[in-house]
């Protein structure tokens, strides 16, 4: 004899999948680490704009910066589309709706809009602040990894002395960066070859503490495993990079 139950309703979860501040559905849930209660992600940052504790317990996140103590919550992100019929295809459609809205005005912006996405610096001149994009005229809005945990960064060339008649890489003019920890070794290539200007058959290897890292190696992953282990090292991590070297 099957069991009968109680059929459950959306309702019923809204205390698990609601924002404590606007009240909604929680859009990109992001969760504080130090308290472990989550928010949209919009209405969290814009909450740190102002207070360093927590709007929901009080506690206090961060003394300086509040950001880099959110995680994005991936997987409630997934539950909640599941549980309200028709989010998913609402939020893509209001984030459509805002790129006709403000589409790219020059050739490059969209080359500059594509690091902004993946939290690195636009890649304009070298004239630049060194910071990612997006001014008040972006709105703000069209950095989506802005609010991620950030990162600080050097990047340092390595001299190529060991491939004879190939021209060595040069140096950055600002080595320092700030991105989202989210960012990939693959993604820091890209950057690199966009601000070298290099072509693209030309292969960079990128190193910590003198080991190649994977493409696919997030920099939080490589701060938590190979550069925080060594104690002499200090904020920011220093990642290296060379032409790849043929052993072949």
């Amino acid at each position: 004899m099957a069991a009968t139950g109680r059929r459950h309703l959306v309702q019923d979860f809204n205390h698990f999948i609601t924002c404590y501040l606007c009240r909604g559905y929680l859009i990109k849930p992001t969760t504080v680490t130090e308290c472990l209660h989550t928010f949209c992600k919009s209405c969290i940052v814009q909450h740190f704009e102002d207070s360093n504790d927590c709007p929901k317990c009080g506690i206090q996140v961060h003394e300086t910066n509040p950001l880099e103590m959110l995680r994005l919550d991936n997987t409630l992100e997934e539950i909640i589309f599941k549980l309200v019929p028709g989010l998913r295809e609402k939020e893509e459609q209001q984030e459509l709706e805002f790129w006709k809205k403000n589409p790219p005005k020059e050739n490059g912006q969209a080359e500059n809009l594509t690091c902004q996405r993946l939290g690195l610096p636009d890649v304009g001149g070298d004239d630049g602040d060194g910071d990612c994009g997006g001014g008040e005229e972006d709105g703000g809005d069209d950095d989506y990894h802005r609010s991620d945990p950030q990162i600080a960064i050097c990047l340092d060339c390595l001299r190529n002395t060991g491939q004879s008649g190939e021209s060595t890489v040069s140096d950055l003019m600002k080595r320092f960066i700030r991105c989202s920890s989210r960012v990939t070794v693959g993604t820091i290539k890209k950057f690199l070859s966009l601000k070298l200007k290099l072509p693209s058959s030309y292969e960079l290897d990128v190193l910590c503490n003198g080991e190649i890292m994977g493409r696919d190696h997030t920099l939080e992953f490589i701060y938590m495993t190979r550069w925080r282990l060594h104690g002499e090292n200090t904020y920011p991590m220093v990642l290296e990079y060379r032409p790849r070297i043929d052993f072949g």
